[in-house]
This record gives C-alpha cells, structure tokens and sequence, in this order.
C-alpha cells in the first residue's frame, strides 16, 4: 500500500496536482519505480523577450546542466514555445510569465535565479523571489542594478552608448561571463517538429535564399527599400536562384507586393513551428536582426545579416555567416528611429551589396 511517505516530491518527472508522466504512461508509484530521477537544485532564468534573445540564450543551458546535472531549470517567459523542452539539454518547467506563474515562483525556494532582463516586470521578481545565490539584474533604488560583480560590465554596456560600442564580446560571451561561464561556441537549442513541414512548391533542384523582408514595427530605423528588395531579388531570380520571402504579420503586405513585383515565392504567414520549418529549407538567409535571424543561427543555416545600428561584435554566427554593413556611416547607434537629416544609412547598403555576400555564402 502507497503510503504519503513514499511520494518523491523530489522527482523530475513529480508534478504533485496531476499524475506524473511514468504514471500514466506505465502505471508505476513512488514505492516501486524504475523513473525516479532525483533532483538536487532548483535553478530558475528569466528571459521574458524580445523573442529573438530567448532563442540565443539557450546556450547556458549547456553548462547548467553540466555543472549541475541533477537540477530542475525552472524558465520563465514571454514565449514559451521558443524555450526547448525535447532537446538535450533542456528547460524542465516552462513558465509563461503571468500572475499565478510570478505567485508561484515568489513562493519557491531556490539555489539559483539568473535573470537576464533588465524591464522592471523582471528585476522586480528577482529582488522578490528568495534564492540562495542571484546573477544578472535586480531592483535597487527604484532602477535596474546588477545583483554582482560578474553582471557590472555587460551593466555598463545598456546604460552608456560609448561603452556598448567599444565592447568587443559577443551576446553569449557576456551572458556565459555573468554566470561565471567561459564561453565555448555552445550551440543554440530549438525544438523542431517536422509534423509542421509542409510540401512547399519550392524549386529544390535551385540553391534556395530566403530573404527576411521586416525588422519590426519599432525598429524602424533598419528598414530597407522596396525598390533595393526587388533588385535583389530580380539580380537573384536572373541568376537562376530560388527565391523564397519570409516574415510575419507586419510583412504580410510588403511580401505580397514583392511576390507581384518579382514573381518570388511567398506562401504567407505560418505558425511559429510551421516557420522554423520553412526556414530550415533555405540554403542562405538574409536577414535584418530578428528572431527569424536568430532562428536561422539555430538550424545552422548559412546566414546574411544585415546591420546598421548595433555593434556588430554582438553577434556570433558561428562562423556559418557574415554581416553586411552600410558603406555609409550609421549614426543612430541603438535607435529605433532614423534621426539623422542628412541621409538615412541603409540607402548606402546596396543590393550589390547583398547579392556578393549570398554568393559568397553559397560558396
């Protein structure tokens, strides 16, 4: 007979308000069970948004696990279905971030908080949540501080443009040092389900270039004229290339009139498992930085990354990839808004640009 005592509430697989998967799946309890998998640490991050950064920090999840591989990895979030669930290594509870998931997290205790948000919904639940040891950003004074030493430099790069662009570590470098991690080119981890593939009309016996058309309602101060897509493309097409548009709602109506413009493929929105599909079809992927961006980094596909108004030492394509920069001087470091009256910096990267580096990459 089950007794309460039994109960291993220390489980990996133990929910405790519904029946653990090795239950329903093979019928056993506490007191004879082959699936016990104890956990020693409970480690939570926070990583809310924008999507495009949940993606690249999945790195840690590597040397997490290898320092503490008996731990539950807690994540909460504001995109749930980009955290990995079914890859090795893996988050073991994906948190959407909402009022009963921060109640129940301010009732836990655990070994480990690493919050890499510096919005105040994030730092404000980290200096709640009781933890034996904090790394990343909290809440001191009313404003967003490090909680150590390890976070103050990457600290220092949000909150003065002259330090952001002398730095010369990448994203996953300065996370990797905030956890007191070296970094060591850590693979990003994305869940994939081929059940969302579809039998695209798609010219397989061409190289396929996908080209990223948005950057965001907000940052409107990398976007790039029609006119020079439909150059592109039309340069691409001519030289007996497939070429594929992509996007989400906000470039619903541009690809569209791209797609009439240049005969370019163009099958529409899709569900975020059914896009990630999609992209990994493509041999190279030009894109502005998003998440389709980081996306492409993920399924290893060869990468043309557009960039005007970020250090560019921020990013690592791991050598699959090379950036594209205007020939012409951006300066609007880190706005969303183009402010500069004489001249916009993206008219100066041309498609010619563009097209070399898609060769280069196909090559």
């Amino acid at each position: 007979m089950l007794k309460l005592s039994d109960v291993k509430t220390d489980c990996r697989h133990f929910r405790g308000h519904i029946p653990c998967r090795p239950n329903k799946d093979y019928g056993v309890m506490c007191n004879d069970c082959s699936y016990y998998d104890k956990t020693k640490q409970k480690i939570l991050i926070i990583k809310l948004g924008a999507a495009g950064d949940v993606i690249r920090t999945t790195p840690l999840l590597h040397p997490l696990k290898k320092e503490f591989p008996e731990s539950k990895i807690y994540w909460l979030t504001n995109s749930p279905e980009l955290v990995p669930s079914q890859t090795n290594p893996k988050a073991d509870e994906i948190l959407t971030y909402s009022l009963p998931s921060v109640s129940f997290l301010e009732s836990v205790k655990f070994d480990l908080v690493i919050n890499l948000d510096k919005d105040y919904e994030a730092i404000s639940l980290t200096d709640r949540i009781s933890a034996g040891k904090k790394l990343g950003y909290t809440l001191k004074d009313g404003v967003c501080y490090p909680c150590g030493k390890s976070a103050e430099k990457k600290y220092l790069t949000g909150i003065f443009d002259q330090v952001s662009k002398a730095n010369k570590l990448n994203y996953m470098q300065e996370i990797f040092e905030i956890c007191g991690y070296e970094f060591r080119n850590e693979k990003y981890l994305l869940d994939t389900d081929k059940s969302f593939d579809r039998n695209w009309e798609i010219d397989f016996n061409k190289k396929v270039i996908g080209l990223n058309t948005g950057c965001g309602e907000r940052w409107t101060s990398r976007l790039w004229r029609d006119e020079y897509w439909i150059e592109l493309i039309k340069k691409l097409k001519s030289e007996n290339y497939e070429v594929l548009l992509l996007g989400g709602p906000g470039e619903d109506n541009k690809n569209i009139f791209l797609k009439e413009s240049t005969g370019a493929e163009y099958f529409g929105v899709f569900d975020l498992k059914t896009f990630i599909n999609l992209v990994s079809r493509c041999d190279v992927i030009v894109s502005q930085v998003t998440m389709s961006m980081h996306i492409a980094i993920a399924m290893q596909r060869k990468l043309v990354l557009m960039n005007n108004i970020f250090n560019p030492d921020e990013f690592d394509l791991y050598g699959n990839g090379e950036i594209v920069q205007p020939q012409k001087e951006c300066k609007c470091y880190f706005r969303p808004k183009c402010i500069n009256p004489d001249y916009k910096c993206m008219d100066f990267l041309t498609p010619e640009d563009v097209y070399k580096a898609c060769i280069r990459q196909l090559s």
